[in-house]
């Protein structure tokens, strides 16, 4: 027997439900798609006639692998829309012919997404990582695999995001968006490929879900309010970072309502350090914006490889402490 659900996982599994349940059925090899050609203007056009429904639609990638370039899947639909990916998705790889962007596939202004089905978005990394970078050359340019940029009441689960060119999933600007059941997959010395980074969003849960990536695992910058980090399973990557923040000019804080971010029921395997030989817990936090109402309760991380001690490390907050603490928190201060 799995797993008992919690109270969330069962409202979100009812609103996947609901949006599935008699929907209008859009194939994309209805439309032309299929394994010999880039489908990108097939899907925009299933995209566009399932966004157009009066009533519950669903986009359809049946199984197998679909070569798509750069596509932008925008709403407002008229009504709650599912992308079911069953196949994998196969972004261009960095060749001669390949075109720099900031993303792969963006979905924007969406309202009751649901994003699932068990496929893959595969980024095609390989290709790209470990290139030298010459002034702002395709470097600047690598796309993240998805986008979500201004999606509110949806859900992503039971899809994965392979080997992304640099980060796998960016949120900006979204609310009530729930990972779950989520899978990112790239090696630990893939670069710069954050699991998930979440910026300016409100009310964002990753759940029940298995991160493994050469970056943070999912790093959460400015204006990020009411985060949920439970059961997640995290590694090889960089962990978890909250904020960096004072870096740039007219950031805003990152909080939380009741609570600030929660982390809770998190594993971390093979998490690897960036500028040191020691493995390091660090919680970060500027001048401008320290954190507040921070606390550490049982924790502990056991550290088996040879490149140093495990520590805590801490800069502009005061934490409370209870329970279990391996290491001792905040037994230095970051520069």
């Amino acid at each position: 027997m799995g797993p008992k659900l919690n109270t969330i996982e069962i409202l979100i599994l009812l609103l996947v439900a609901s949006n599935i349940a008699n929907a209008q059925f859009f194939d994309v090899t209805k439309n032309g798609a299929n394994a010999q050609v880039d489908i990108s203007q097939a899907l925009l056009k299933t995209w566009t006639q399932a966004c157009a429904s009066k009533t519950r639609s669903e986009v359809y990638i049946p199984k197998g692998t679909y070569k798509l370039s750069q596509t932008n899947l925008k709403g407002p639909c008229n009504a709650p829309i599912v992308f079911n990916l069953q196949g994998m998705l196969l972004a261009p790889p960095v060749n001669s012919n390949f075109k720099g962007s900031d993303s792969w596939i963006s979905f924007s202004n969406i309202n009751y997404l649901t994003i699932t089905g068990g496929g893959t978005f595969n980024g095609q990394g390989k290709t790209a990582w470990g290139h030298t970078c010459k002034n702002t050359e395709y470097c600047g340019s690598l796309p993240i695999n998805v986008r979500l940029d201004f999606i509110t009441n949806s859900v992503v689960q039971y899809v994965t995001s392979l080997d992304s060119k640099q980060f796998h999933v960016n949120v900006l600007g979204c609310r009530n968006v729930t990972f779950q059941h989520f899978k990112v997959s790239a090696p630990g010395n893939s670069i710069n490929t954050d699991g998930i980074h979440i910026g300016r969003s409100t009310d964002i849960k990753v759940l029940n879900s298995v991160i493994q990536t050469g970056d943070d695992c999912i790093s959460i910058g400015d204006g990020s309010k009411q985060i949920v980090v439970n059961q997640l399973t995290c590694g090889p990557g960089h962990g978890i970072s909250i904020g960096s923040l004072g870096k740039y000019q007219n950031e805003q804080p990152v909080q939380g309502v009741p609570s600030k971010v929660r982390l809770s029921d998190i594993s971390f395997t093979n998490i690897r350090g960036t500028t040191s030989s020691a493995i390091a817990g660090k919680l970060l936090c500027s001048k401008a914006y320290p954190c507040q109402n921070v606390k550490l309760a049982n924790i502990n991380l056991k550290y088996t490889g040879s490149q140093g001690s495990i520590t805590s490390t801490c800069k502009n907050v005061k934490p409370s402490i209870s329970g279990t603490q391996i290491p001792k928190p905040c037994l230095t201060t970051a520069a």
